[in-house]
């Protein structure tokens, strides 16, 4: 799949859990009407996994099974990818990689409200610290590419909602160029 083929740009979403991807990414994907794709209950709903982790509280995903799922989805352009890890996806998918950042302090709360068990917290945690999200992305993809926005509250949420959608907006109008 080559992105020139495509009649509209793909933006995939992504960050440690409790960054504010999915809400971010269904903003958008209601500003732009873009095909919302939500990694992680695509995983579930078609069991694109080889079984679940107690420990961690999450499937064990069978990557080439997610990738062959998704390539027709993406291949037409269009698509907001919400997942938390970027490493596993083709960089031909992709015209923009936004990773949301949040302070710790933020990304603790938000973790424990969604019942996360200690394990899991700090792993999301040393992996906030660590950036091992963002590194991903800018070994992984073009740097011109990857866009790293803080998403501590409301407000910089709705930023980011603006900057991807104007991003959006400009793309769609240099490929009709």
């Amino acid at each position: 799949m080559d992105s020139t083929k495509r009649s509209k740009p793909n933006v995939l979403i992504t960050g440690t859990p409790g960054t504010g991807k999915t809400t971010t990414s269904e903003m958008v994907s209601d500003l732009s009407s873009y095909t919302l794709i939500n990694v992680s209950e695509i995983i579930k709903k078609h069991n694109l996994h080889d079984g679940y982790d107690e420990e961690f509280d999450t499937y064990w995903l069978n990557i080439d099974k997610l990738i062959d799922f998704l390539e027709d989805q993406v291949s037409g352009g269009g698509c907001i990818v919400d997942y938390h890890s970027c490493d596993i996806f083709p960089e031909r998918w992709f015209d923009l990689v936004v990773v949301l950042r949040t302070s710790t302090e933020n990304l603790y709360d938000r973790l424990v409200a969604r019942n996360y068990n200690q394990k899991k917290i700090n792993e999301n945690m040393e992996c906030e610290i660590m950036q091992v999200v963002l590194e991903e992305a800018r070994e992984g993809y073009n740097p011109d590419i990857v866009v790293e926005l803080t998403s501590d509250n409301v407000q910089e949420i709705e930023d980011n909602v603006l900057y991807v959608q104007d991003w959006i907006l400009k793309n769609e109008k240099s490929q009709l160029n």
